[in-house]
């Protein structure tokens, strides 16, 4: 009996020690899963209940100096794919292409997109979907695991090609974008891609936000846990004014042509047009192969900021920069006076005034008033290339502008040094040629426009776009913080006069460009740029005509003005091209963006009421009464037209000499 108790009382500590150490292990594996790993399973298994994703910011705005939007968000919908939240990924996308359609562009950006992002951030499948979609992918959820619809933002201007060459386009983000900045893959993230939308996009793009949410085993969205929003991108404010914007283009109407407004007191510019143009927010979803082909084929140019990129010889409107060298030099004063007979002889060349009967003996103001291309050869021989080239610079010809805009080119004052530079050996017809603005002389409007600020106000105005950021007024607003030009206030003076009396005396070259508003003089200069050579035979014959020319072979007509005179506020640069003479062509259209500006006044900063568009019908050109300028005559030698370009050019220009 004791050995069968004793057998029984050994059997039955054995089975207590193994139970206790049974027991032992499972409270040491429970405290461990409740106390040493509480927290991190209790992370895997929220991470099983939700899912966590970053949003993309909103975009910030673009608006005119009075507030009217430029460029703003609206929403749309489209299809994300949580990489997460699926085990087989090309399965599911397989699916959904068969529910909402997937072109070869797609299916290559979402498998770009899934090299670059981790795990936790969502993929685009497809955009701006129709209610039609999203009722074909709510019906399908079952079998689209990790795949939601999501709401967004897409890109919305409302001035469409009004204001496309100022304010841009944004795009989706490319490979090369991903890589340097991975948030750029998150679904509806955008990049400026031109205009102010790629010079601003650190402050438009914002910061972005986060969303969890719980979802099932499957992966679907069953509700919203948190949400963190995004930091909005900053809104930006133009010193563009949108009405006058409109006003401008309706002037111009379905010419290939450019015009600047500014104020020449600060450099704000009010309005810039360029057409044609293009609709911006085709950029947002993809433009097509065959509308691309459309831009890029156009002889228009119609993706060109003519205002900014345009290159055209500037003709008879550079000539108070000559006028302001010589003076400035000494080698001329405003009352020498020299003989214009219709011709200027040059080493055996014969170089043309645009008037073959001459204009006589005439000073600086007369030679402004006149546009006498005989009396600038002379200014321009005695003067030389180097102060002509030093004070255009000071002016703002040939210097590339700092304005806020990208792809923004700088005209070129040649010199002896530069044409060397080329290859090629300078003489005197290319001075004197570069002396009525033709031969290699090449600039863009916006700095015919900065050019005539200066003159205007006597100070050195930089244009500039950006008025304010998040209603912060940049420091450029104040015209006092403006320091004056490095010339004698004498010497502008007397450019300013020579101006006045080109639209306002008798026998000006632009009496087309005076003003009807009671008490308000104007000031300009005429210009007529040829984009080809005239031999002396047909010169000499008196039945040229460059009207009858192909368009393409017309020359360019130019304006540049400012007003009021005693008191100037705004300046103008027109540029048409092949418009053939800037007194018939360019200086009415000036004179009716003046009339506009003057009258809407957009500098006061009182915003005015939208007016009617008054007639923008511009009478067609007639033969040139007396007195009107043609265009500038180079010589027979041909040396007035370069034949090899002056800049490089990385795709056509319009306005180059060829």
């Amino acid at each position: 009996m004791r050995s069968g108790r004793g057998v029984f009382t050994r059997r039955a500590l054995l089975v207590m020690a193994v139970q206790a150490g049974v027991l032992g292990v499972l409270g040491r594996r429970l405290y461990n899963l409740q106390v040493v790993d509480g927290g991190h399973l209790r992370q895997l298994a929220e991470r099983n209940r939700t899912s966590k994703r970053l949003l993309a910011p909103a975009r910030g705005t673009v608006h005119d100096r009075f507030g009217v939007a430029l460029a703003d968000n609206k929403v749309s919908w489209r299809a994300l794919l949580m990489p997460e939240e699926t085990t087989d990924i090309p399965a599911v996308i397989e699916r959904f292409s068969q529910i909402v359609p997937l072109d070869e562009h797609d299916r290559a950006r979402i498998e770009r997109d899934l090299r670059h992002v981790h795990k936790y951030v969502p993929v685009t499948l497809h955009e701006f979907l129709s209610w039609d979609d999203m009722a074909r992918i709510e019906l399908n959820a079952p079998s689209l695991p990790g795949v939601l619809v999501d709401v967004g933002s897409t890109r919305l201007y409302p001035f469409k090609g009004l204001t496309a060459h100022i304010v841009g386009y944004v795009a989706p983000p490319n490979e090369e974008d991903v890589v340097k900045d991975t948030t750029l893959s998150l679904p509806g993230m955008r990049v400026g891609r031109a205009g102010i939308e790629q010079t601003q996009e650190a402050s438009l793009r914002g910061e972005p936000g986060s969303v969890e949410m719980e979802v099932n085993a499957v992966g679907r969205v069953i509700g919203e846990i948190d949400r963190v929003e995004g930091q909005q991108g900053e809104d930006v404010r133009l010193t563009l004014d949108s009405v006058l914007q409109q006003q401008v283009l309706g002037r111009l109407e379905d010419r290939v042509a450019s015009a600047v407004v500014m104020d020449c007191r600060n450099g704000e510019v009010m309005a810039m047009v360029s057409t044609p143009s293009f609709d911006p927010s085709l950029f947002d979803s993809g433009v097509s192969h065959a509308q691309w082909n459309e831009w890029a084929s156009d002889p228009r140019t119609p993706l060109v900021d003519k205002a900014v990129s345009g290159l055209y010889p500037p003709g008879s409107t550079f000539k108070p920069a000559v006028a302001l060298a010589a003076l400035k030099s000494g080698s001329v004063t405003a009352q020498d006076r020299f003989n214009c007979p219709g011709y200027y002889d040059l080493g055996g060349v014969r170089f043309h005034c645009w008037n073959r009967w001459g204009h006589g003996m005439i000073n600086m103001r007369e030679g402004l008033k006149f546009s006498c291309d005989v009396y600038f050869y002379e200014v321009a021989r005695r003067c030389g290339m180097d102060p002509i080239k030093a004070v255009g610079n000071t002016m703002g010809l040939g210097v590339k502008p700092e304005i806020e805009l990208p792809h923004v080119r700088s005209g070129v004052i040649p010199t002896p040094e530069w044409r060397q530079k080329h290859g090629f050996h300078w003489n005197g017809g290319d001075t004197v040629n570069a002396g009525i603005g033709q031969g290699f002389v090449q600039v863009t409007p916006l700095e015919l426009a900065t050019y005539t600020s200066r003159i205007a106000s006597g100070r050195n105005v930089q244009p500039h776009l950006l008025r304010a950021t998040n209603d912060q007024i940049s420091t450029m607003a104040s015209a006092d913080d403006v320091p004056k030009v490095d010339l004698p206030p004498e010497f502008l003076d007397v450019v300013r006069g020579g101006m006045f009396a080109v639209v306002n005396d008798q026998h000006g070259t632009a009496p087309k460009a005076r003003l009807d508003l009671p008490g308000i003089q104007m000031a300009g200069k005429t210009g007529s740029a040829q984009v080809r050579r005239v031999s002396r035979a047909l010169r000499e014959s008196g039945h040229f005509n460059s009207m009858n020319l192909p368009w393409e072979y017309r020359p360019h007509a130019l304006f540049i003005c400012f007003a009021p005179y005693d008191n100037p506020k705004y300046a103008v640069a027109v540029v048409v091209e092949h418009g053939n003479a800037g007194a018939d062509e360019a200086a009415p259209l000036a004179k009716l963006i003046m009339t506009d500006t003057l009258l809407r006044d957009p500098a006061s900063d009182v915003r005015p009421a939208a007016p009617g568009m008054a007639s923008s019908v511009v009478p067609n050109a007639a033969p040139p009464p007396a007195g009107a300028e043609m265009p500038s005559a180079p010589a027979e030698t041909g040396t007035s037209v370069p034949t090899d370009p002056p800049v490089a050019q990385t795709q056509p220009e319009p306005g180059a000499a060829q």
